[in-house]
């Protein structure tokens, strides 16, 4: 199959053109600024001046369109998936929370049925993000705390074991016992490890990241921040994430969980190669309902839905999101100020290029995988394809 996309912006990594791209088989064949392609074509779309992007990495969240990925059937990573694709997401990584061990396997299970499931009919799995259960009880957030505990290696090692090839990231806190070595451990099996819900102090977080936990889950939530001792001011796991110039880190950027100028200032202050945008979305993403349930419908924790995010029902905090990747895009450049093509860079390239599948995927480059969303001024996606395959809109 050869498709021709004209008439189209084209969103690159560091500018925008007015251009034509050719898509073949699973691959971009071909791309060029401000002229036609010449050639014979199985489909040729017009795109009517609207742009044409790299397809979205989700690197977090927990589900969609009224599942969560803890519910562990084929219909919740079905829908939950599929949900995500619609709104401009190519691959994704679904979230596991903190949970019981049996809840944990049976969601590792239908994760690796989805991933087959879903070849030519929907996003790329890429693999699982275990977010716990090895956290910090102090910075718990609303995973419920009776599940959050230190890591074992007999536990641990059960874990990896079962979701070997499916467990691709791990969300964990540094400054527990034990935490050390199985970041170690994640490296070793080339997952990637990531400090979240942690009250790490910077020393803690400067020997993990020597070690090679790299990246920070979720910036400025569930996270220890600057403190005193005895009069000196003690640095947490927000203000190493700044002064360790190659951690990398992620924003939930719905506008809610922070504001624009924050958002706008990690922009700055790291830069796009090493800020990625996520949703940390849950269940009632894409829905309009008052309330949901975060994590598995018959053991997750009760969350109310106001003023555009989930709160816990005390309102003492947010329970994740109900943001969907095409809004990210819209608060970065509409509300924080940033150019179209840095907030899709952030929704990308720097999330491939942190999973390892940089390569192939995250930009639109002559031979890599035509993973590629079409969307208007306003951003609303009108069309998705995934490796070659129009699965949404005028791209089907």
């Amino acid at each position: 199959m050869r498709t021709l996309f004209s008439n189209a912006r084209l969103v690159l990594k560091d500018r925008i053109i007015n251009g034509s791209l050719v898509v073949e088989g699973s691959k971009i064949k071909e791309l060029v600024a401000n002229s036609s392609i010449e050639g014979t074509f199985d489909k040729v779309i017009d795109c009517k001046e609207m742009y044409i992007s790299p397809g979205f990495v989700e690197m977090h969240t927990h589900g969609a369109g009224g599942f969560d990925f803890m519910d562990g059937t084929d219909e919740a990573f079905d829908t939950a998936c599929l949900t995500h694709m619609k709104h401009g997401t190519t691959t994704i990584l679904p979230t596991l929370l903190a949970a019981s061990r049996e809840e944990i396997m049976q969601t590792i299970d239908a994760f690796k049925s989805a991933k087959v499931r879903l070849v030519h009919k929907g996003p790329n799995l890429h693999g699982l993000h275990m977010e716990g259960p090895y956290l910090s009880l102090a910075q718990c957030g609303a995973i419920d705390p009776k599940y959050i505990r230190s890591p074992r290696p007999e536990e641990y090692e059960d874990f990896l074991t079962y979701g070997r090839g499916a467990i691709k990231r791990w969300t964990y806190a540094v400054e527990n016992e034990g935490a050390l070595q199985f970041g170690k451990r994640l490296c070793e099996e080339g997952i990637l490890p990531s400090i979240g819900h942690s009250n790490a102090e910077y020393s803690q977080v400067l020997d993990a990241y020597e070690q090679g936990t790299t990246h920070v889950t979720h910036l400025y939530s569930a996270m220890s921040t600057i403190t005193r001792k005895g009069g000196f001011r003690i640095s947490g796991v927000l203000e190493s994430a700044f002064c360790i110039e190659g951690m990398t880190v992620e924003l939930i950027a719905d506008g809610c969980h922070l504001p624009p100028e924050i958002l706008n200032m990690v922009y700055r202050l790291k830069g796009v190669d090493k800020v990625v945008l996520i949703s940390d979305s849950m269940r009632c993403a894409g829905q309009d309902v008052k309330e949901s349930i975060l994590g598995s419908l018959s053991n997750g924790q009760r969350v109310i839905i106001e003023d555009d995010v989930a709160k816990m029902p005390d309102r003492t905090a947010f329970a994740g999101s109900i943001a969907l990747n095409d809004r990210l895009i819209r608060v970065m450049t509409k509300d924080a100020d940033v150019p179209l093509y840095d907030a899709i860079t952030m929704m990308s390239l720097t999330p491939a290029r942190i999973l390892g599948i940089g390569a192939s995927k995250g930009s639109l480059e002559v031979n890599k995988d035509a993973d590629i969303v079409c969307f208007d001024e306003d951003i609303r996606i009108q069309g998705v394809m995934v490796e070659g395959i129009g699965m949404f809109g005028n791209l089907t």
